[in-house]
């Protein structure tokens, strides 16, 4: 089998890449557990070496990898290149931080001696999304190896470039040559992996059948898993919000990475008193972004990834209009080629429509009315999903009090929008998933938390 990216700006052939054999994979599986064999008895600064030189790579292949971005997937220029830094950024924290998250915790028992060491599993398998190639696969990598872990990188078919290109960063930076390694397989391949002795864990971020099914061959197998689903974030916004920066990044995060992320704002839910002039500046502020092609500075928003995701989120914008949506901005195809949808604005979305029910990944806004606080708060939960939540208000203890104890997801903001961030935990809730990435907490999902008892 052949595995082929396209360009989804132009609809042209990128590469094709022969896809790995059973055995293949096998090889390389039983190299990387060989490997990880003698990385997991590695003293910290061993690993923090390669480490911190990986975010040195990073740097400097910064523009190549953002154009590799770029042509694979679509993403603007502007915004590989931030993707690559913050890259580079979670490597150096975890070179940083990743002895005293993992340092032994003692704790007062009868014993002469008692504490909890924390050790490494072996490889860990990440099955990663298209959207954020590199990202979603440093925010696992970083603290996975730098806990004595191995990796093994399943990406999505339409980056695989970018796949390869991680694991040759990893190789520059001198980890050892098989620490860290790309399968070129498609999924059908996925459950055999799993089941493979040689892997100790999965994880992964992707849509929840995806989640569901490597959930369930990992359970099988008794295997632990993270799962990071997908997102419908809401944003509310109360009448004492001001105006003028909440529309601005409410904007803003709806439209990030051409509106395909899972913590972009995806419902705004808005106060009545303040419904019609919220709707008219951010339908104004909306209709100013430049749509094109990637590789053009200035552009904010790409093609979509691949032309059955533009027109799968456009047949969920036609079937909200049908159920009485209000089409306030954009919800047309452009003609020509490549994957590209304009900035869409739908009003007077109700429950039923999947710009209420689902996730609309893309730059399409759903706005919400709500009579008050208290009947915001009910619609923003009124999801299947958890991920990000967002509160706009000129009283900060009052967007305090909602998104500490108001709002179900698992990462709430108070007057910004929601990212991740290496210093704090990232995951979500409900459908959202499980588990968490990044912080201490990441660190801490794939080792073993083993009691030692000395009397």
């Amino acid at each position: 089998m052949i595995i082929e990216t396209i360009n989804p700006a132009t609809g042209e052939r990128i590469e094709r890449y022969p896809e790995m054999s059973g055995s293949d994979v096998q090889r390389v599986l039983h190299r990387v557990h060989t490997t990880w064999g003698g990385w997991n008895r590695t003293e910290w600064s061993e690993r923090a070496g390669p480490m911190r030189a990986a975010a040195d790579v990073l740097r400097r292949r910064e523009g190549r990898l953002a154009e590799l971005m770029a042509l694979e997937m679509g993403k603007p220029l502007a915004q590989g290149r931030a993707e690559v830094e913050k890259c580079a950024w979670v490597c150096d924290y975890y070179a940083e931080h990743a002895a005293s998250f993992l340092s032994d915790e003692i704790v007062d028992t009868d014993a002469t001696r008692s504490y909890v060491a924390f050790r490494p599993l072996g490889a860990v398998l990440a099955v990663m999304p298209w959207n954020f190639p590199l990202w979603q696969v440093f925010r696992f990598a970083a603290p996975a190896l730098m806990a004595g872990n191995a990796g093994v990188l399943k990406h999505s078919s339409n980056v695989m470039g970018c796949a390869l290109a991680i694991e040759s960063v990893f190789r520059e930076a001198g980890f050892p040559p098989d620490l860290f390694r790309t399968l070129v397989i498609g999924s059908k391949l996925v459950r055999d992996v799993i089941e493979a002795g040689e892997i100790r864990a999965v994880t992964l971020t992707g849509s929840g059948p995806a989640g569901r099914a490597v959930a369930a061959a990992a359970g099988a197998v008794l295997k632990k898993t993270v799962l990071e689903l997908g997102g419908s974030d809401p944003y509310v916004v109360l009448e004492d919000a001001d105006l003028d920066e909440t529309v601005a990044t409410c904007v803003n995060s709806r439209l990030i990475n051409s509106g395909q992320s899972c913590i972009a704002a995806k419902r705004f839910i808005v106060v009545d008193s303040v419904l019609p002039e919220f709707l008219r500046r951010y339908v104004e502020l909306m209709a100013t972004k430049r749509t094109g092609d990637p590789f053009e500075e200035g552009v904010d928003i790409g093609p979509q990834a691949r032309r059955d995701l533009r027109d799968e989120l456009h047949a969920q914008v036609t079937k909200s209009i049908s159920l009485g949506a209000e089409l306030l901005l954009g919800g047309t195809v452009p003609s020509g080629p490549g994957a590209f949808y304009p900035p869409t604005v739908l009003a007077g979305v109700r429950p039923g429509m999947p710009a209420y029910d689902e996730e609309l990944f893309g730059p399409v806004a759903a706005v919400i009315g709500a009579r008050d606080e208290a009947d915001a708060v009910r619609i923003a939960n009124d999801s299947a999903f958890g991920l990000g939540a967002a509160v706009f208000t000129s009283d900060v203890e009052r967007g305090e009090r909602i998104a500490r104890d108001g709002l179900d997801a698992g990462a709430c903001f108070v007057n910004a929008f929601v990212k991740s961030d290496p210093r704090l935990p990232f995951g979500g809730i409900k459908e959202s998933g499980y588990g968490r990435e990044l912080s201490v907490f990441g660190i801490r999902e794939f080792v073993n938390a083993k009691a030692v008892y000395v009397r």
